[in-house]
């Protein structure tokens, strides 16, 4: 029988480093809403995938993009034109 040794100091070994920063973890912050409302309209749109799209499905996806749109102007109002990609 062979014994299966753990490589856990191995894996573990550079867990300080490859945690995010503090800045990157503002940065997350920052563009949390951007984030939120892209996932509303994925939702919107991956809800629409297998069936054929009702006047409410085309609302919500519209409603979604306009606040994903709303959410990047926000921003970049907010921080200046280099923060949203």
């Amino acid at each position: 029988m062979d014994h299966i040794a753990t490589v856990q100091d191995a894996v573990t070994a550079f867990a300080d480093f490859m945690e995010p920063t503090d800045a990157e973890l503002d940065a997350i912050e920052t563009e949390m809403p951007v984030i939120l409302a892209d996932i509303e309209l994925l939702d919107a749109h991956i809800a629409t995938l297998d069936r054929t799209t009702t006047e409410m499905d085309e609302r919500r996806i519209r409603r979604a993009r306009r606040r994903a749109l709303a959410a990047r102007v926000d921003l970049v109002n907010t921080f200046g034109p280099g923060v949203v990609a």
